[in-house]
């Protein structure tokens, strides 16, 4: 895999993941998820692991979809886990990861959430 910037905070990691997005770099989102992260996408289904993530996002980028910067909710840190989370600006739901600092002192996607839905009343 080819050296890419570290998340050195856990809110560095939304902004790599638009400017990798942005640029196609399926390989390079992928590196912002631990080996055996958890994707909850596409909707009602689940994506383990980077391998599988990548592969997800090789799909999505194909189309050259364009992401916007989301400013970030208050990041809730516990030790070497933290929670972080944007509301997107369609107003639709909310978006939320779990991240772990590496050993490095870098920060990696472990859970991610990247569409709730809210529930009909």
């Amino acid at each position: 895999m080819p050296e890419y910037e570290k998340a050195m905070r856990p809110e560095d990691i939304t902004r790599l993941f638009v400017e990798r997005s942005n640029a196609g770099d399926a390989t390079g989102v992928a590196a912002l998820y631990e080996e055996n992260a958890v994707m909850a996408y596409p909707p009602g289904e689940l994506t383990v692991g980077r391998d599988a993530i990548r592969a997800l996002w090789e799909k999505v980028l194909a189309n050259a979809p364009r992401f916007e910067p989301e400013p970030p909710l208050p990041t809730l840190v516990s030790g070497d886990v933290a929670l972080t989370s944007t509301p997107p600006k369609d107003g639709a739901g909310a978006r939320a990861q779990v991240v772990r600092r590496q050993p490095d002192g870098s920060w990696l996607r472990v859970l991610d959430q990247p569409e709730f839905v809210l529930p009909a009343r």
